[in-house]
């Protein structure tokens, strides 16, 4: 039996409460690897260029929001075990992300987004809705989501100043680890996703990426 089926549906509410809380709360996930950029040194930059690359690591720090309350709806949902324990395996492997791109924003004196809360709960929603719908409609979503993420990131790598060592490391090992996550949800079974579900999903990238820049 799984920890999870072991809890009433009370204490799955407050341990879904208690996750959103440490998402959304600046401060509060501890990663479980050191920063990529933590042994580069921060190079002088500009004040448009420090403004920009806050904006860039400020959609990235809600994209991480967005992946821990993807994950944590489908791990709430999905009907077998193993693809449970996957989901939760790469939302603890997403709390690095979160750490690392907060992190960033801090040496930067900026300020994660105050949309965060309202795009936490919109992915956790359509999180519990994936899994509700089938396992391996979930992994599709998974993968398809893990796909967005890594275009947006290559676009932000061509984006960053050339002297901003610290924020391009970060992005580099994210970008590893999502196409693996993307990987790992085709290879466990996930479905390619119908063409108008993608268009909406990047519809919802898209709002996300807009609305968080400067807020």
């Amino acid at each position: 039996m799984s920890e999870q089926s072991q809890h009433s549906f009370l204490d799955q509410c407050l341990i879904q409460f208690d996750q959103a809380l440490r998402t959304c709360v600046p401060g509060s996930v501890t990663p479980q690897r050191s920063s990529p950029a933590v042994k580069l040194d921060d190079t002088e930059l500009a004040g448009s260029e420090r403004q920009h690359i806050a904006g860039l690591m400020r959609i990235n720090h809600t994209g991480e929001v967005c992946a821990q309350a993807l994950y944590q709806g489908q791990a709430a949902t999905a009907k077998l075990t193993k693809v449970r324990d996957s989901m939760q395996h790469a939302a603890a492997e997403e709390v690095d992300h979160l750490a690392w791109c907060e992190e960033r924003l801090q040496q930067l004196d900026s300020h994660p987004s105050v949309f965060n809360p309202l795009f936490y709960a919109l992915s956790f929603g359509l999180g519990a809705t994936a899994g509700i719908v089938g396992d391996k409609w979930s992994l599709g979503f998974v993968a398809e989501t893990e796909q967005q993420v890594c275009k947006h990131l290559q676009e932000h790598l061509q984006q960053l100043p050339a002297s901003d060592h610290k924020s391009k490391a970060i992005l580099e090992q994210m970008l590893v680890d999502e196409k693996l996550h993307g990987e790992s949800a085709i290879a466990a079974g996930g479905a390619n996703l119908p063409q108008p579900i993608r268009q909406a999903m990047h519809l919802m990238s898209t709002v996300m990426k807009k609305t968080t820049y400067r807020l």
